[in-house]
């Protein structure tokens, strides 16, 4: 695949991933887009300033107007879009990918993304067709926008809270302090570790998915009891954030999307909040009690926003720590999840672990990555057909089998877009039935 992913381009600065292919990519986005005006935002990696500039030039050669908003988190990025009302927008990150690496997400207007299968694939192929000495196609320009005073004015309307929160935060020394902004004359304050930008992310790597790097931030609130209501961390580009309950624990993912569609379906009724299949049957079952339509998603933003634009749905959440809002032109904030659950926990007499505990009742696998000798298509084929006759199986991403109502358990097995390998996740109501059917499942992924 290379620098082409499903979902964005990245790879290795210096190695595919250089400023002259960076600038033969501009030119092949804006002959497949032919957009008019596009926002262009960058994170605080040392090699994002040397690729903007050449994403830019190539943009200006296909006489493309640039909105230069500066470095930016990829949330404020969306909102610039929507916002200055752009044909399309590119942010220059590699996510929470380690220092080495850079990349791009691609949008068209409105902050609709542009996948692997919705235009990265046909960009790739113009960009194979480059003899590399093309003329220009015409003279663009580069003008200059702050989006940062707006984003943070946007995101605060999303807050009502009842009393004022203490919050602690960690910036791993990228976009999250960006983000930062909305906080601003709001009713949080904060205490926050590694404010600095420094695109080297010295301290540790911007990634909450990885539990190891909440250490400092679970430190920082266990020496401090009673002193913060919870904390955040944020990942590279600040498009994801992971939760600490104010006694320093890990609050999982998808039990946060459970308590914030529950929040925000008392003034939305019956409105749509999707959840993605890994996630546990916590969530489905805390959107209906709310009144909400629970709606099962695929893995991956740009399929997560598409479903969500399709059933005007109001709110999703990944079990990566994506929250998406519809208030958000439909796309990540973490500063607007920020807020959602500090509305929650402002609102009740509560502390955070105890609003979370009565949502750990059932038992997850965790996902499970597992490098098979047989094409990762072929195991899927094998599982759909073993268990076909067993239980309910549907294949909205990889295959899943529902035994919920008759057995207790469901499992997802799907293929990774990146590796050859194959992922499983399982939740069960019992311990014992979910450690059972995670092995009786990997003897099947690894036979």
């Amino acid at each position: 695949m290379g620098i082409f992913k499903a979902y964005d381009i990245r790879g290795v600065y210096g190695e595919e991933l250089t400023d002259r292919m960076f600038y033969k990519i501009a030119r092949a986005y804006a002959q497949f887009l032919r957009p008019k005006k596009v926002v262009v935002g960058r994170d605080c990696r040392k090699s994002s300033p040397a690729l903007f500039a050449a994403f830019a030039q190539g943009l200006v050669d296909e006489a493309v107007e640039v909105v230069d908003i500066g470095m930016v988190s990829t949330p404020m990025s969306y909102f610039a879009n929507g916002s200055l009302g752009a044909d399309g927008s590119v942010m220059i990150t590699a996510s929470h990918n380690t220092k080495e690496w850079n990349g791009c997400k691609l949008c068209r207007a409105g902050a609709v993304p542009i996948s692997g299968a919705t235009g990265i694939k046909d960009i790739e192929k113009l960009v194979a067709g480059m003899s590399g000495f093309e003329p220009p196609y015409g003279a663009g320009k580069v003008v200059k926008a702050d989006v940062s005073a707006a984003y943070g004015e946007h995101v605060r309307k999303f807050a009502h809270m009842k009393r004022p929160l203490r919050l602690a935060l960690d910036f791993a020394n990228g976009m999250g302090i960006a983000e930062s902004v909305a906080f601003g004359g709001s009713d949080i304050s904060y205490d926050s570790l590694y404010g600095e930008y420094d695109g080297d992310f010295p301290n540790h790597e911007a990634n909450p998915l990885k539990t190891e790097t909440l250490a400092d931030l679970q430190s920082l609130i266990k020496a401090n009891p009673g002193k913060y209501a919870f904390g955040v961390a944020y990942d590279g580009d600040a498009d994801r954030a992971g939760f600490v309950d104010e006694k320093g624990e890990t609050v999982p993912m998808d039990f946060v999307t459970a308590l914030v569609a529950r929040d925000l379906l008392a003034s939305n009724p019956g409105a749509a909040c999707f959840y993605d299949l890994r996630s546990t049957k916590v969530c489905e079952e805390a959107i209906a009690a709310a009144g909400g339509r629970p709606m099962m998603s695929r893995v991956g933003h740009s399929f997560i926003k598409d479903q969500m634009r399709q059933n005007d749905a109001i709110f999703a959440g990944e079990l990566s720590g994506h929250y998406y809002f519809k208030a958000n032109y439909t796309a990540e904030s973490s500063s607007m999840a920020t807020f959602a659950l500090a509305n929650i926990v402002s609102a009740s007499e509560k502390p955070l672990s105890e609003l979370v505990a009565p949502l750990r009742k059932y038992f997850q696998s965790g996902e499970i990555n597992t490098k098979t000798a047989v094409p990762p298509g072929e195991v899927l084929a094998r599982i759909k057909a073993e268990y076909s006759a067993k239980a309910k199986v549907f294949e909205l991403d990889g295959v899943t089998v529902d035994a919920w109502e008759s057995e207790g358990w469901w499992a997802n097995v799907r293929m990774s877009n990146t590796e050859p390998l194959v992922r499983l996740n399982l939740e069960a109501k019992t311990k014992a039935s979910m450690e059972a059917k995670r092995d009786e499942f990997l003897a099947r992924i690894r036979a």
